[in-house]
């Protein structure tokens, strides 16, 4: 949890918020398909894409 609360001083240091959605989505997308890799609700996640 350090590693988030770092990374959004640096945004807010840096003034770079439009990287925040970014990194969010990838984020998402990321647990979307972690999760799609060993569920029963991998055949449903599938026809989303």
């Amino acid at each position: 949890m350090k590693f988030f609360a770092e990374f959004f001083q640096f945004l807010k240091e840096r003034k770079i918020w439009w990287l925040a959605p970014i990194i969010t989505v990838l984020l998402l997308l990321g647990l979307l398909l972690w999760l799609a890799e060993s569920s029963a609700v991998a055949p449903f996640i599938y026809t989303l894409f």
